[in-house]
């Protein structure tokens, strides 16, 4: 064990350094998109997940780090992770919508001035109504929506990005 450690000090620092940067880095992410998403009275669970999003990016990286700081075989890994991209990218082109609605999920929470409880109008021909709107929930894929008559509408991300949605103003109530 110690030959083993000897050997291998570089790699085992490199790989402790690697894992304690890559913790840092995500308690300090994770705190920074609560406090965006306290600052702008968004829900906690969108918070939760955007924060899954970006950790499984981070995960990648660090994988991808570790394999390069070990020395693995370059031409096998390029083979395995060649592979997985194909298989990926036929999957991703085949469901290119959802790939959309999520980032456009992402960018929401972090670029949008509506959050949940606003009333918005959206601008869009094909719908059979302009509204106005009552944001009610929004999900990785979609805005739930609803109309003062009840009648709910599941409203893709990505169309809420697409299109033009006006925040409407509400009236203060006079006592």
């Amino acid at each position: 064990m110690k030959e083993y450690i000897t050997n291998h000090q570089f790699q085992l620092s490199a790989t402790v350094i690697t894992i304690a940067a890559f913790l840092i880095v995500k308690f300090i992410i994770t705190k920074l998109i609560r406090k965006i998403g306290r600052k702008s009275n968004i829900v906690e669970a969108r918070s939760r997940l955007v924060n899954k999003y970006i950790s499984i990016i981070m995960y990648f990286l660090v994988v991808g780090i570790l394999t390069f700081i070990w020395g693995v075989n370059l031409r096998e890994v390029a083979v395995l992770f060649s592979s997985i991209f194909a298989i990926l990218g036929i999957s991703l082109f085949a469901q290119w919508s959802i790939l959309s609605n999520v980032t456009a999920g992402v960018i929401l929470f972090f670029a949008y001035p509506f959050k949940i409880g606003d009333r918005v109008r959206i601008l869009d021909k094909d719908l059979d109504s302009d509204g106005p709107y009552l944001i009610e929930d929004i999900k990785a894929y979609h805005v739930s929506l609803r109309k003062k008559s009840g009648e709910l509408l599941v409203y893709p991300n990505s169309l809420m990005m697409q299109k033009a949605v006006s925040l409407l103003k509400e009236k203060k109530k006079k006592e």
